[in-house]
């Protein structure tokens, strides 16, 4: 699973919580039918964006949510997973850029990948995943060949880097690719408006994805003699933390020209993109909290008082929480027997969501648990108590969509 953004459950209301991981299932249902079982190792968090972009823009309609079957990640429930053309949209880019990553790895020789007869299986892979996300993308109006072009440019631009190289211009490959995926979402929701602010949203998430990839790579790469693109270029990483700050502030602005369906359609995206991508940039430079940035003390809260609990929280149901008209209350779930509960609790050890799934549900009643990684998760919790009356104090400027944190009323 790899992406840059990657959001706790605790900067999460309940109902962005099933938004998100009803995309995540989405997209990796998607995969398994564009290319098989096999191609659901693409699942990744940056690509349900796309998903997520796509909806937020489309009428809603009953078409967006499907039943899908019980699976060993979920431990063995069906789920509500989101379906239709956002979903397969960002299955046909996750394939295409996972095939260009599988490739960037052949490259490095990383891992068991320095072995010529599984770097030889790799490319078979990786250009049947191509082939497979152009023939899904065809049928969506959507031309992979700009994001086919991208990855081999990309080859040739690295290959002539060298010191005093700008960053920007090797980054501009995986800008171009994320611009045009995040553009054609609003051609698919019957949007033209919308093109241009995605396009430039897509843009500066590319060059974040990018930037941040190196950064948390830096290490690994100088140790193993890895090309990496801030080593290469002799950037200081003060400058590619100003590069990625005036990303994110790029990003918002491009958001507030985003036409979205209607009031909380376009929630859960500006959550991801506004407020986790900055996580994301804090996370990747070893910062403690992005609202230590905007004035507030490290290790407390931005408004000096406790945070106070979320109104969604205790009505989970209500007018608001997770799109207008709420989310229908799941259905009252039968136990398991203790063959078929043992049986379920063998798989999430196996699977290691016992460790790493939160929350996942206990095999016998199906009461949430808390992952085992997850009791000892840092997140920053100071979002759960900020108010939006003179702007978005989370975003650091004037923000008009803050209740998406799950905890402010705007």
């Amino acid at each position: 699973m790899f992406g840059i953004v990657r959001p706790c459950r605790h900067r999460l209301s309940e109902g962005l919580r099933t938004q998100w991981m009803a995309h995540l299932c989405g997209l990796c249902l998607a995969l398994r039918g564009a290319q098989g079982q096999f191609a659901r190792i693409a699942t990744n968090y940056d690509g349900l964006i796309v998903s997520v972009l796509a909806e937020a823009q489309s009428e809603r309609s009953g078409a967006w949510r499907r039943t899908a079957g019980p699976c060993p990640l979920r431990g063995m429930r069906t789920a509500s997973v989101a379906q239709g053309e956002g979903a397969r949209l960002a299955a046909t880019v996750s394939l295409v850029l996972a095939s260009a990553k599988m490739r960037d790895h052949i490259a490095d020789g990383d891992g068991m990948l320095r072995r010529r007869p599984v770097a030889l299986a790799a490319r078979k892979v990786a250009a049947t995943w191509d082939r497979a996300g152009a023939r899904t993308g065809a049928g969506l109006g959507f031309d992979t060949a700009v994001l086919l072009d991208a990855v081999d440019r990309q080859a040739g631009i690295e290959a002539s880097a060298g010191a005093g190289t700008p960053l920007l211009r090797i980054t501009e490959p995986t800008e171009t690719a994320t611009a045009a995926a995040f553009g054609h979402t609003a051609v698919l929701a019957g949007r033209p408006g919308n093109i241009a602010p995605l396009e430039e949203a897509g843009r500066l998430f590319g060059r974040l994805a990018h930037l941040l990839d190196a950064v948390e790579d830096l290490a690994d790469d100088a140790a193993t003699g890895a090309w990496n693109p801030i080593t290469a270029t002799g950037t200081d990483l003060a400058q590619v933390r100003r590069l990625c700050d005036d990303a994110l502030h790029g990003v918002r602005l491009a958001l507030r020209d985003v036409t979205f369906a209607g009031d909380g359609a376009g929630r859960l995206a500006h959550v991801l993109l506004a407020h986790e991508l900055r996580q994301s940039v804090d996370r990747a430079f070893g910062s403690s909290c992005s609202h230590a940035q905007h004035g507030a003390p490290q290790g407390s809260h931005p408004h000096g008082e406790p945070p106070q609990p979320s109104p969604w929280i205790t009505e989970p149901y209500g007018p608001g929480h997770g799109g207008p008209g709420g989310a229908p209350p799941e259905p009252p779930r039968r136990g398991r027997g203790l063959i078929a509960g043992c049986a379920v609790w063998t798989g999430l050890f196996c699977t290691c969501q016992v460790c790493c799934r939160d929350p996942y549900e206990d095999p016998w009643n199906g009461r949430r648990r808390e992952g085992w990684c997850h009791k000892f998760c840092d997140c920053c919790d100071c979002c759960e108590g900020c108010s939006c009356v003179d702007g978005c104090s989370c975003c650091g400027d004037s923000c008009e969509c803050c209740e998406c944190c799950g905890c402010c009323e705007g």
